[in-house]
């Protein structure tokens, strides 16, 4: 072992547990610093209202002597009460300004801290969000950001007014009486230990929480989502019982985390009832036997009782703090994955000319499989119309997302207009494209807003002239409020014929370079198809355009027809050549001849 290696494995575990948090505070340090004034103002109040509480026990003190000593008068005991009145309309005035400027604080650090989870979900690729589900991120977004917002508001404003109220509480009973002072504080030994032990285990304990909340979050999401699949399959029960499972399993997790809450907050409430107890009985001894006045002894009650609160925040500033630290690691291990397709803005500029991908022995996997998606691709595509087909798995969609840029490719696999990808700033390349996937995504928003979202500024005109490209202007025109009708959360209100063409209009409105149909005419009948691809043609000119499907009438009207077998080029050619020369294609001729016929 080498001396590196003797040094790492003899730091102590404190070490390890220091440099584990360094990251994830990292995350909220710039914010702290961000808004170190705020802070400084607001904790300046806090520590003003901590030092006005403890005016008050000395202002008892003067009263309560003065009584016991026979020489109190009306005047003086007014006197007393106006001081004890303007310091407690002065701490109201200051519990104000700290907790609009730290509380403040905290939501305007739940307000960065959303911005960047959001931001950072954004530039994510597709292989990030294939390894995580809606509910998780979700949950990221509400459960875990309020718990960092409770820990970084109220438990660092109950932390710093927890250890400043014990320092100068503790100093005045120091001031009063030092062996009273140090029976007093006997218990708290014990209270360290059951914090220490108890919050060690809230850490695993709200971390089981959190993901059960994920889980929870997204059986709820996928379950509304699906609402009408689950009703046509009669699962409600089914589902239901499900959701009363997953609704168990967060409870119980809640309740094991509440059980070390429900003893936090006895154990330190012992803790001070203890304290309080041994200062009446030692503290009246010496109050008695004229050691300290009767005035020391209130004002050493009322001490003792401000320090209850401290020892009492201990549990429930542990328990913040806990679940802050859980939530802000799972947060800082989503914002800190980094995307296998980052962003490179100071790439090679497009080159301005007709578009063109052109693959070299491109072989693909998706990330943690074994078999290859694509195999020693090599192919050439220009201004034109192609159609690509193949059986079930044959890479037809994965070679789509390939060149819309969702997974990452070796360096020299994929060039487009001469430029290797790799070189190309990613949202440059991606704006050449539009993509009609096989699921249309569309928006719980009106129609007009649905086709003009690749495109915001698009007029009335524009976006009633894609409509009509893609055969859909005469149905929007049957809905209530034409291209104002909201149409649902994805389409819930449209067809499936409905929903593609609303997609495919979006991607003719954008105009770009390159248009990529996934299989997305598959709802279509044929007349509706025939009209849709007659209006491709028309935008076709100087343009390259891939048309992914199983259809031979759609596949017949391309300029060219790539087959893919098991990931691999297995032909490509003209229709007719095709049927003389390619057995799949034949087969599949006849097939939908057939079948056409019986129709």
């Amino acid at each position: 072992m080498d001396a590196a290696s003797r040094q790492e494995s003899a730091s102590s575990p404190a070490d390890h547990h220091h440099r584990a948090f360094r990251p994830i505070l990292g995350i909220i340090l710039p914010i702290f610093i961000r808004y170190r004034y705020r802070l400084a103002l607001g904790f300046a109040a806090l520590v003003g209202v901590d030092i006005l509480q403890l005016i008050i026990p000395r202002l008892l003190k003067r009263a309560v002597d003065a009584l016991a000593a026979g020489n109190a008068t009306q005047s003086g005991l007014l006197t007393v009460s106006f001081f004890i009145i303007l310091v407690a309309v002065g701490g109201a005035i200051l519990r104000f300004c700290w907790r609009y400027l730290i509380i403040g604080f905290s939501r305007l650090l739940e307000l960065d801290l959303r911005n960047r989870i959001f931001a950072h979900v954004l530039q994510m690729d597709r292989s990030f969000f294939d390894g995580r589900t809606t509910g998780d991120i979700m949950a990221h977004s509400s459960n875990d950001l309020q718990s960092v917002q409770m820990a970084c508001g109220i438990g660092l404003v109950s932390a710093v007014d927890a250890l400043v109220m014990s320092c100068a509480a503790i100093g005045f009973m120091i001031h009063i009486n030092l062996q009273l002072t140090l029976i007093a504080l006997l218990p708290m030994p014990f209270l360290a230990v059951c914090t220490r032990v108890l919050t060690g285990r809230l850490h695993h304990r709200f971390n089981i929480v959190q993901e059960q909340f994920s889980l929870l979050t997204e059986f709820v999401r996928s379950t509304l989502v699906s609402m009408r699949l689950v009703k046509a399959y009669t699962m409600e029960n089914l589902q239901k019982k499900n959701f009363e499972q997953l609704g168990k399993k967060y409870a119980h997790s809640n309740v094991r985390v509440a059980v070390i809450n429900g003893l936090l907050f006895p154990v330190a409430s012992l803790v001070g009832n203890l304290g309080m107890l041994l200062v009446l009985y030692f503290g009246g001894r010496l109050a008695v036997a004229g050691t300290i006045t009767l005035g020391d002894f209130v004002a050493f009650v009322t001490y003792l009782y401000m320090l209850v609160w401290p020892m009492m925040a201990i549990g429930w500033v542990a328990n913040l703090a806990q679940r802050g630290l859980t939530s802000l690691g799972r947060i800082q291990a989503l914002v800190s994955t980094a995307a296998l397709l980052p962003e490179n803005d100071i790439g090679r500029m497009i080159v301005k000319s007709a578009p063109s991908f052109n693959v070299q022995h491109l072989t693909f996997s998706y990330p943690s499989t074994v078999h290859p998606a694509l195999r020693d691709v090599t192919l050439q595509l220009y201004p034109g119309v192609y159609g690509i087909t193949g059986r079930t798995g044959s890479g037809k969609s994965t070679l789509c997302k390939i060149f819309v840029r969702m997974y990452p490719v070796p360096d020299d696999c994929l060039f487009y207009n001469n430029s290797d990808v790799n070189i190309l700033p990613l949202n440059d390349l991606r704006a050449q494209i539009a993509y009609v996937g096989q699921e249309p995504v569309l928006f719980s928003e009106t129609v007009a807003a649905n086709i003009a979202f690749g495109r915001s500024g698009a007029s009335p005109d524009e976006i009633e002239a894609a409509a009509k490209s893609a055969a859909i202007h005469d149905d929007i025109m049957q809905f209530p409020r034409g291209y104002e009708t909201r149409i649902g959360e994805r389409g819930v209100k449209l067809s499936g014929g409905q929903k593609q063409r609303l997609a495919l209009a979006r991607a003719l409105l954008s105009n770009r370079q390159v248009l990529i149909i996934d299989d997305a005419l598959a709802a279509l009948d044929v007349e509706t198809e025939h009209k849709v691809l007659s209006a491709i043609g028309k935008t076709a000119h100087n343009k390259l355009m891939i048309i992914v499907s199983q259809r031979i009438k759609i596949l017949s009207e391309t300029d060219e027809i790539i087959i893919l077998e098991e990931g691999r080029i297995a032909a490509r050619g003209g229709h007719d050549y095709l049927l003389r020369h390619n057995e799949f294609y034949g087969i599949m001729n006849d097939k939908q001849s057939r079948e056409s016929s019986k129709e």
